[in-house]
């Protein structure tokens, strides 16, 4: 977080990026493990299930697992996105006051303006530990991910 800078996560195609990443490795680490077909064989769980009722089911649950892969990895980027985007929605918030409190006296522009530095300052405290909380959940989040595409399921 770099003042008057922004954060870069607060840019769609940087946690886009981010997150193609996750879901490159999802597939490689998955293809390394049980090779390009074993990969998508193991999409599908095992059941055992009647012939013309697996000939339903299975290309039905995997066209739903490819979905959910990629919707999952989507969701990853959307999440970190909008949880930076709102610290910055509320700091603009806290600043834009002191722009309306302008068009009224002078004292409760002084007012406003004092609180509303100090409140932005500390919402910008607030919004270094979200970020690094952010950072947290995105790193655990994408290691699940990697850490199911290894696993026989």
């Amino acid at each position: 977080m770099v003042p008057w800078a922004g954060s870069p996560t607060a840019s769609f195609s940087v946690t886009l990026v981010l997150a193609g990443v996750t879901f490159g490795t999802v597939i490689a680490a998955g293809m390394m493990q049980f090779g390009p077909l074993g990969f998508f064989a193991n999409q599908v769980p095992s059941m055992d299930l009647p012939r013309p009722l697996g000939f339903v089911l299975k290309p039905a649950i995997f066209v739903i697992e490819m979905l959910g892969m990629c919707i999952k990895h989507l969701i990853l980027a959307v999440r970190l996105l909008a949880n930076m985007v709102a610290g910055h929605l509320v700091l603009l918030g806290i600043m834009g006051m002191i722009s309306a409190a302008a068009s009224y006296s002078f004292g409760m522009w002084a007012t406003v303006t004092g609180i509303s530095v100090v409140s932005s300052t500390l919402f910008s405290v607030l919004e270094l530990f979200v970020a690094f909380l952010q950072a947290y959940i995105f790193t655990t989040l994408s290691a699940l991910f990697i850490g199911a595409s290894v696993q026989q399921h």
